[in-house]
């Protein structure tokens, strides 16, 4: 075999020719090894992102970023249940996450979910749990390996040994304009998800004007490069397009939302859009690993587990297992931040919320302090947005939303932001689903 070079294998892809297997893996470990350099890598995403790849080559890439470290092996353990999880591809209130493990694991699931960091104008699972005081996202494996056997889930951020070239990779992708690249988007989480040791994954694709895919067929498209790669590589997979043109919880923020979910387990508050979109991801996930015979039996099952309190305790045995403290759901005002200045803000006219700027209220909560502008950035965790009106909602009757902030001008800077994030109009608009479309 003739020698490679990646230069030669980043022109092939950017004259639009498809790559070997062999071209792909040695660009991929010479990327872990730091043999492929940064401006190379950044020009190997810029070519796929404009070349795009086939099937092949996009199932060989997330192969190969896989083999690139550590894939867990639960079968040492003796679980005695499917290990299951769900993705989200990312929006604004998708607090889905702390809700749904503790479920699927009082229904008798495993869920290692390997969770992100925000991005963009998108809260991130970790900035949310990292809220919690104590709480280590970055356990070493064997602690998170056995907090998932003792709790039955553990939500934590991706450690050095599991694809550790999609980290390198993603953190090049991320400054250099390449995060939409639907073969890039597919490698780097079904890297993550197959070295976690997977018996099955459901996907939530979000579209809309609050989602990184705003258009339905992009979404789609998406959805479908996710299933059938996951298929491809022998990882069970479903995904669902779910609806982000109105924040998915009332809330945004990250203690605000931790705050949220714990009322949720309880039974306290469940929005009914973020409730049929919980339920129906977990019944994918138990309907995939044998855990119930139908939707019907699977949805059965996790209101069973809500209203019984076994996953309410599920979060608080997860919590507890990686440093955070065991009164959490007793106490969450002792434990979660609160920010100095909270207002509440209404609109200038009467009437029903028509339309909302989803990206803009993410933006919100950026700007508050409560997301990163910047790598590296530190967040306020107890900053960002409470008690949103939902589309249709009559503001005559009530607010638009609760402002959290760490001072007046920067509560007043939000204010605006989210007066003019709604559309406000004399009628109430027809509900709209919240599942779009399901991919199998």
């Amino acid at each position: 075999m003739a020698e490679l070079f990646a230069p030669e294998i980043i022109r092939r892809k950017r004259d639009g020719l498809p790559l070997e297997r062999s071209e792909i893996e040695f660009l991929i470990e010479g990327l872990v090894s730091g043999a492929v350099g940064a401006e190379q890598a950044a020009a190997f995403a810029m070519a796929v992102f404009f070349r795009g790849m086939d099937a092949r080559e996009c199932a060989e890439l997330t192969s190969a970023m896989t083999a690139s470290g550590t894939r867990l092996d639960w079968r040492a353990l003796d679980l005695g249940g499917p290990v299951l999880d769900k993705h989200s591809t990312g929006g604004v209130g998708d607090v889905v996450s702390l809700m749904l493990a503790p479920m699927v694991a009082a229904c008798g699931g495993y869920v290692p979910m390997i969770a992100g960091r925000g991005l963009g104008h998108t809260g991130g699972t970790v900035d949310k749990l990292e809220s919690i005081p104590g709480y280590r996202t970055a356990p070493d494996l064997a602690t998170m390996q056995r907090v998932v056997r003792d709790a039955g889930c553990a939500i934590v951020g991706q450690s050095d040994d599991l694809a550790p070239a999609d980290r390198r990779l993603y953190a090049i992708r991320d400054v250099t304009a390449t995060v939409e690249s639907i073969p890039l988007i597919t490698a780097s989480i079904l890297s993550k998800k197959l070295a976690a040791g997977l018996d099955a994954l459901v996907m939530d694709v979000k579209t809309g004007n609050g989602a990184f895919m705003v258009a339905r067929e992009q979404s789609r498209a998406l959805a479908q490069s996710l299933v059938s790669t996951g298929k491809a590589a022998g990882l069970p997979t479903r995904a669902m397009i779910t609806d982000m043109n109105e924040p998915l919880a009332s809330c945004a923020g990250n203690a605000i939302e931790v705050a949220y979910a714990i009322d949720y387990l309880k039974g306290e508050r469940r929005d009914a859009r973020l409730h049929e979109v919980v339920l129906a991801l977990g019944a994918e996930m138990l309907r995939l690993g044998k855990l119930a015979t139908s939707r019907d039996d699977a949805r059965a099952r996790l209101e069973q587990a809500l209203a019984s309190g076994a996953a309410a305790e599920r979060f608080a045995k997860m919590v507890a297992g990686l440093g955070g403290p065991a009164d959490l759901l007793d106490a969450p005002a002792r434990h979660l931040a609160t920010a100095p200045v909270v207002i509440d803000m209404r609109a200038k006219q009467p009437g029903f919320v028509t339309a909302i700027d989803v990206r803009a209220l993410g933006l919100a909560v950026v700007a508050l302090g409560g997301g990163r502008r910047r790598a590296g950035e530190k967040i306020d965790p107890s900053v960002g947005l409470s008690d949103l009106a939902p589309v249709g909602a009559d503001v005559g009757e009530r607010p638009l939303a609760r402002i959290h902030a760490r001072d007046d001008a920067s509560a007043a800077a939000a204010v605006e932001s989210v007066r003019q994030a709604y559309a406000i109009g004399d009628g109430a608009p027809a509900a709209e689903p919240v599942i779009v479309e399901q991919i199998a």
